[in-house]
């Protein structure tokens, strides 16, 4: 099984890949937040500091880039092959109301011939692997079809799928029935993206597409930074189980790794999180800009911590370091890992 993180844009920079790849189970790609290509000769700083290899050793690295003119982004992978990238990844699966208004992201899946016009003229004129990350239509799953025909046209690396429509945003449930077609049409390798959260959710979409063995995590990612880790122990200690004659032993067993690694794990995160923000301090972002950094994390992994209520009300409230640390470290103590 192969697994990649998710770009989330102002959150996955390479000052959280590089705390995340040195404290849990690493991805087999990782892709930067997308880069929006502009008339500038080479990239701004921040731009530079999330694709230079430098700052994502032993990373397999793919830059995003989000446009819908093809000369932009032909132009953009010129500036990224001085870094020696030899893959990228277009971004036809951002929501936001601002990306679509200006008809990026998901907002150009709904100009279908424009998007094959595109295609057809990167894919003519580039000389890097590309790989697409998609929804399954702007307003309608009815439109998926047409988009996916558009797709198998061209030489694509590998097809990333949020299986949602843009106004879903991130609502609603994903429509697994699109991406059924997806297995059973595309001609293009598949990765499945969206609502894993969980070991058990994990489990579920691997029942439901055997033969897809590539998925992305993002948000579930966000809300447990070990998430990948505990799939990969569950994995394992499956195998013991359907190897194990003595059950009831087996889950004395269960119950007490578990323990030992909700403690273990609770450490990593601290230490994740420690790294995070001593890397945003160092690089000069000050002390107000790290801890909205932070808070924005907490934001997500407060969702696993619902009885720490009062600590991640410090956590939004805290306006110094001291205080973030100490609720910080009180909010991890409810974490629930399993």
């Amino acid at each position: 099984m192969k697994y990649y993180l998710a770009p989330l844009e102002g959150i996955t920079t390479y000052i959280y890949r590089r705390a995340y790849h040195q404290h849990f189970a690493p991805m087999d790609k990782y892709f930067t937040p997308f880069l929006v290509p502009h008339t500038k000769k080479g990239f701004s700083t921040k731009e530079k500091n999330d694709v230079m290899p430098e700052h994502s050793p032993g990373m397999n690295l793919v830059p995003q880039i989000m446009s819908n003119q093809a000369e932009s982004f032909l132009h953009t992978i010129e500036k990224l092959k001085v870094y020696g990238y030899e893959e990228v990844n277009l971004n036809l699966g951002c929501p936001s109301k601002t990306v679509v208004s200006k008809g990026r992201g998901s907002g150009f899946l709904a100009d279908p011939d424009g998007l094959d016009r595109f295609l057809d003229e990167i894919f003519k004129k580039c000389d890097v692997k590309i790989s697409i990350k998609t929804r399954i239509g702007k307003d309608d799953p009815e439109e998926f079809a047409r988009l996916l025909d558009i797709y198998n046209q061209y030489p694509v690396e590998e097809l990333i799928i949020h299986p949602r429509v843009q106004k879903d945003f991130y609502k609603n449930q994903p429509n697994l029935g699109a991406f059924h077609d997806a297995v059973e049409e595309s001609k293009i390798p598949l990765c499945y993206n969206g609502d894993i959260f969980t070991p058990e959710s994990y489990e579920e979409m691997k029942r439901e597409f055997p033969q897809v063995d590539t998925f992305m995590l993002g948000r579930g990612i966000l809300m447990n930074p070990a998430l990948l880790d505990l799939i990969r122990m569950r994995e394992k200690t499956d195998v013991k189980k359907t190897t194990d004659i003595d059950v009831t032993e087996w889950k004395k067993e269960e119950t007490s790794r578990k323990m030992q690694s909700a403690d273990r794990y609770k450490k990593e995160i601290h230490a994740f999180l420690e790294q995070i923000k001593c890397d945003y301090l160092e690089v000069g972002m000050g002390e107000k800009n790290t801890l909205f950094k932070l808070k924005e994390l907490w934001a997500y992994m407060g969702q696993n911590a619902p009885e720490a209520k009062k600590a991640l009300k410090r956590i939004r409230k805290s306006q110094s370091m001291a205080d973030y640390d100490s609720a910080s470290r009180e909010a991890l103590e409810d974490f629930i890992l399993f």
